[in-house]
């Protein structure tokens, strides 16, 4: 029996899967045991496209739409799965949090340290990969501007449902 209940990415992000029809939901299982079956991240790259053209071909939805839709979400989280598997890409972690949060909300990375307190030589450590900061420096750091750390699950290709 298919469930419905949401997806969790590799970022923690949930995609709804509660609207998805029968076959949608079948489908989305089928992509899950195909990347576990496949392995391989550029054949399953080849796969989930090819098998989204066919399910969408005559849907009269545009390419854009398709992106937007969550099966093609979940298809493009799996494979990206198997690319940090395979060792091709890493982990999203709380630097491409922090580097997103600091494009988005502050004109400079400078205006950004200026408002947490934090030093941009740090900073700049920090979202190269060559350091991180303390858990509690960065906590109050993003106190400062209106945000907070979180815990959140790890999921698997095989833990994520339907």
């Amino acid at each position: 029996m298919i469930q419905s209940i949401d997806y969790v990415n590799l970022k923690g992000s949930f995609i709804s899967v509660a609207d998805l029809t029968k076959t949608e939901q079948e489908l989305v299982a089928e992509l899950k045991r195909q990347a576990k079956q496949i392995g391989d991240w550029n054949e399953f790259e080849n796969y989930w496209t090819r098998t989204l053209a066919d399910f969408y071909k005559d849907s009269g939805l545009t390419r854009k739409q398709i992106r937007e839709t969550a099966i093609y979400r979940i298809a493009q989280d799996l494979g990206s799965r198997l690319a940090v598997e395979a060792g091709v890409a890493r982990t999203p972690d709380y630097r491409d949090e922090l580097d997103r949060l600091i494009r988005s909300q502050f004109p400079s990375r400078r205006a950004f340290c200026h408002a947490t307190g934090l030093t941009e030589d740090m900073l700049s450590h920090v979202l190269a990969g060559r350091k991180h900061l303390a858990i509690d420096t960065l906590a109050q750091a993003l106190q400062r501007i209106g945000y907070t750390l979180k815990i959140m699950p790890v999921t698997s290709i095989e833990s994520n449902s339907p």
